[in-house]
Formats: structure tokens, C-alpha cells, sequence
């Protein structure tokens, strides 16, 4: 697990002031780190262009330069000329050693984009714009310095942003990184210190990065224990019976010890697989409930009101967030939300937070996030897209690992039946949603077919072998 931040010049300016390291130092080690990146992948000679900007992203890749000279073919493309202090600088060290300045970019085997940093907060001029685009167009492996020119604060892009095979980031992971929207700009991220342990330069936060490696699945230590002792979730069962079908499925092969669908009586029609046990009302040993996935209009908000009229942990999916009685079920202490974008837009609307759309939503990921779990403390929210979000309070979680491999009917479900089985287990609501998180996108990367092939049914058989 790493932290993650909004903005680390303030932790620079913390080491300027407490630990006495320039900015020619932290510089130094930033062009050193992508240098030694450079070193340990590609062979010496390769042609090396690194494009700058005017500012001290444009230094870094000026020091990197230097560093790469005699030992690789580089060459510095201003694309606008230095004028920062230390781009100025760093210009004259390079022109001491004869680095080679071109005036167009050429052919390579390795392109560098040093152009702008994380300061960057609007859109390219078209001199800029149309060599942003000659630069994506390029046959080359693409390291960004720092963070992909184009990638806002916020983690908007820009019209025209630097498509990164890898991001050399500086001292501690930028929050900008991992918005939806830079997942398909960033590449693989890695972070450069600044001559300093991370333990150091970095200070408290509230957001963190998971790692597949953070993964806890569910144990069973305790040898003289029977199927009670291991949970009973309860799933009901509404219009499209299929959806809590695998979500029932996927709780018990990870770890429930029963799990019951819950609906009308005429669905004792329906092919339900012998392992799922199926009832009409909430049976007394039931400890969590899982609703939502497929639900439509099965019951009325009385007989949801029924089934819910109780303390149990509880995790809601779905087409709940477009029902008023979501409302009351906010109230309760033991509960996970996992919306997907459009869900919860409509969550916000009718818990008057926000009525905003979609767009505006993924745009503002981490605000909303922040806003509803601030408002509703006693909830665990996961956001789903492409980096899921996770919150509660004021602990939020970002789980970068998930894949275009996800992306299809049923594997939401699969993911709530993950959830609803820890809390049918007794884990905490938070702990349930990271570790079942951690647990669905590690069963995509397990996956070996091709990425369009996934289904629900893949996930639900590969869960036995995380």
C-alpha cells in the first residue's frame, strides 16, 4: 500500500526547509533515477530524444541529458526554450558538454517528454498541441517525466496528452495519476526518490494506493467448525434471477458457509444451482444481506423494507440507487455501496448532494468521493471504473489493477457476491470492499484467454486458485 497526494511541492519545500537539499539536489536525483531507468532496460547506443519545456520538468529532462551523454545517442529537443532558474542552468551544463540540440524531432528508439509538469492546468497552445501529437504518432518507447504532459492536477487531460509507455514520477505517487481518465496516458508508474527515503519525504494522507500484495483472503484456521461458523448471506433474488445466481455463487466459493436467495416462491421454478439454497423469508441465522444486482422491480419498497428491517451487514448494488428507500438503508452501520458512475450520479441526486452527470463525474471522482463519505460517515463506499475507488470517512483507497477484461455484463455481480461473502464472514464493511476489490481484479490478471473472452463465470471459477 502507498500514499498517495495532491500535490508534493509542499513536501519539496519541506525538505528545502528541514533537511537543508537544494533544488539542485532533489533535481539531480529526479534525472538520476529516470537515467538509471534508461540504463537497466535499454542498451547503450540507442537513439534517446528528450523533448523540454521551458520550466523545471524541462530541466529535469536537461539534467537527464547529461547523464545519458557518451553512453546513449541523445539529443535535446527544446520544443520552447529554458527559463526557469534551474532549466537555465541545467541548459549550460549540457552546452559544457557538447549534448546535441536539435530543432525537430527525429526518429528514435527512446522519446522522453519533459515538456510540462504537474503545474499544467489548461490546454496546449497549437505549436505545443501539434508537437504533442507528432510525438504520439512516434515508433518509440515513451517515458514521461513526472506525469504525462497534458495530465492536469485534477487528472483531466488534456485535448492532446503524452501517451506514456511508463511515468518516471518524482518523490511520491500524485492522486492526478490514477483518475479513469489518465489510465489510458499514464502507462506503468513508477516513483523516483529525491535523495531521501519516501519514509521521510513523505507525511500523512488520507489516500492510499493498493497493491495486489495488500490481498487478504479469507482463512479458515480453525479445524473443529461446521458450515455456520462461516457465515449465511442472504441474496435476493429479483427480475433478472441470473445476477444473484452468480453473485451466490461467487460468495460461497469464497468462503461463505451457506448462502440463501431470497424471492417469491414462484422462482423455485427457475434453475438454481444445487450448491444455493432458496427461500421466501430472511432465515433467522442469516448474518448479511446482498441486494441490487438484477433486482428491477421485483418487490415493492414495503416487502424491501420487510427484508431489511434488521441490523445485519448489508451490501447494496445496483438498481437500489435509483430507489428513494435508499435513503432509510443509509442510515445503517454494516454497509457497502458499489455504484458504478451512472449509479451513482443517481445516488447523489437523491440524497440532494449533487445533480450533476456522468461526465462531471469522472472529471470530479475524488471530490464526490470525498463529499458522500463525508456526508454519510457510517457508509463504505466503492466507486467502480477503471481505478475503483474505495471510502469511508475519511480512509480512501484507490485499487488501480482492474482491466478492460472486466468490462462486461456480470462481473459486478461477481464482485458483490466477493463483498457479501466477507460480511456474511464478519469482516468490517471496509475491509470487505478493499479485500474483495483486490480479489476481483487479481482474478482478471489470473484470467489466460484473450481480454474480450472474460466472463462472470471465468472469475467465478478462477477464485478457487487466488
Amino acid at each position: 500500500m502507498q500514499k498517495l497526494f495532491e500535490e508534493v511541492a509542499s513536501l519539496d519545500a519541506r525538505c528545502y526547509k528541514e533537511f537543508f537539499l537544494s533544488e539542485d539536489i532533489l533535481m539531480e536525483h529526479a534525472a538520476q533515477g529516470m537515467a538509471s531507468y534508461i540504463k537497466h532496460n535499454f542498451s547503450n547506443n540507442q537513439k534517446v530524444i528528450i523533448a523540454t519545456g521551458s520550466g523545471n520538468n524541462g530541466a529535469d529532462g536537461i539534467a537527464l541529458a547529461r547523464l545519458l551523454h557518451k553512453d546513449y545517442d541523445v539529443s535535446l529537443f527544446f520544443v520552447k526554450e529554458p527559463k526557469s532558474k534551474m532549466a537555465l542552468l541545467q541548459e549550460k551544463r549540457v552546452k559544457a558538454l557538447g549534448v546535441k540540440i536539435i530543432k525537430e524531432l527525429q526518429a528514435c528508439d527512446i522519446l522522453v517528454d519533459a515538456l510540462v509538469g504537474t503545474g499544467f492546468n489548461g490546454e496546449f497552445n497549437e505549436t505545443l498541441t501539434t508537437v504533442l501529437q507528432n510525438i504520439n504518432t512516434m515508433q518509440a518507447f515513451k517515458i514521461a517525466c513526472d506525469v504525462p504532459s497534458g495530465l492536469k492536477k485534477s487528472g483531466e487531460c488534456a485535448q492532446t496528452t503524452f501517451h506514456a509507455d511508463v511515468t518516471l514520477t518524482m518523490g511520491a505517487l500524485k492522486k492526478s495519476l490514477f483518475l479513469d481518465e489518465a489510465k489510458d496516458f499514464t502507462g506503468k508508474i513508477e516513483v523516483l526518490d529525491l535523495g531521501l527515503s519516501r519514509k521521510i519525504y513523505e507525511t500523512q494522507s488520507n489516500w492510499h494506493l493498493l497493491e495486489i500484495a495488500d490481498l487478504q483472503l479469507p482463512t479458515r484456521q480453525q479445524q473443529n467448525s461446521h458450515k455456520g461458523d462461516f457465515g449465511h448471506l442472504c441474496v435476493l433474488c429479483g427480475e433478472k434471477s441470473g445476477a444473484s445466481i452468480m453473485s451466490g455463487l461467487s460468495a460461497l466459493k469464497f468462503g461463505a458457509g451457506l448462502v440463501t436467495l431470497l424471492g417469491y416462491e414462484n422462482q423455485q421454478l427457475l434453475h438454481i444451482p444445487h450448491a444455493l439454497m432458496y427461500a421466501h423469508t430472511l432465515p433467522k441465522n442469516t448474518t448479511a444481506i446482498a441486494c441490487g444486482m438484477g433486482l428491477g422491480r421485483e418487490f415493492s419498497d414495503n416487502e424491501l423494507q420487510s427484508f431489511l428491517d434488521n441490523d445485519l451487514a448489508l451490501i447494496i448494488d445496483a438498481d437500489f440507487f435509483g430507489m428513494n428507500i435508499i435513503l432509510h438503508i443509509l442510515q445503517r452501520q454494516n454497509i457497502v455501496l458499489t455504484p458504478h458512475p451512472k449509479e451513482f450520479v443517481s445516488l447523489l441526486k437523491i440524497t440532494k448532494l449533487a445533480d450533476i452527470s456522468v461526465k462531471e463525474l469522472q472529471k470530479k471522482r475524488f471530490y464526490y468521493v470525498e463529499l458522500f463519505c463525508k456526508s454519510y460517515p457510517n457508509a463504505t463506499l466503492l466507486l467502480k471504473g477503471a481505478n475503483v475507488i474505495i471510502g469511508k470517512e475519511n480512509d480512501f483507497f484507490i485499487n488501480p489493477h482492474g482491466s478492460s477484461k472486466l468490462a462486461k455484463g456480470g462481473s459486478g455481480d461477481v464482485l458483490s457476491g466477493l463483498i457479501g461473502s466477507l460480511l456474511a464472514q464478519g469482516y468490517k464493511p471496509l475491509h470487505a470492499a478493499v479485500h474483495a476489490s483486490l480479489a476481483h481484479t487479481k482474478l482478471a490478471q489470473n484470467y489466460a484467454g484473450a481480454d474480450f473472452s472474460l466472463t462472470p463465470e471465468d472469475l467465478i471459477q478462477g477464485i478457487g486458485n487466488l
